[in-house]
């Protein structure tokens, strides 16, 4: 359920990219408890000249950049857990990129139930659905 768009500094890298998903993905199973069978990541990478800070080029400064957003249904995660997935990103993907610039950010949009979902329903329908189901076969 959590579709994840990833914003990395630099040229395009297929191999790169690969090793960022997994590492995400890893990541969003681990400390946000999703299900991989149902996350997305979207990888995208901008060229080191066309991103800026304090209106200085990551090319200028000679350091590499993040944003990864992610997108998960309201109220699934504690605080604390959204803390922690959002150290546990930076941490990772200073692994992985080298030198990252302190303002790199990790943001995670709460969806309202009803107002979000895939396969063509809410998460909410999803939700009662699986709640029926799990009522019926006791």
């Amino acid at each position: 359920m959590p579709i994840i768009h990833l914003k990395v500094s630099g040229q395009e890298d297929a191999v790169l990219a690969q090793e960022l998903v997994n590492e995400i993905g890893r990541l969003t199973k681990e400390v946000l408890n999703k299900k991989p069978e149902v996350t997305v990541v979207i990888v995208s990478f901008v060229p080191d000249d066309l991103w800026f800070v304090n209106s200085v080029s990551l090319a200028g400064l000679k350091t590499k950049s993040f944003h990864l957003e992610i997108k998960i249904s309201d109220s699934t995660n504690l605080k604390v857990d959204k803390a922690d997935y959002i150290k546990a990103v930076h941490n990772s993907l200073t692994s992985l990129l080298g030198s990252i610039h302190p303002v790199s950010y990790t943001a995670i949009q709460e969806m309202k139930a009803d107002a979000y979902g895939y396969d063509g329903l809410t998460i909410e329908y999803k939700y009662i659905n699986n709640q029926k189901i799990a009522a019926n076969s006791k």
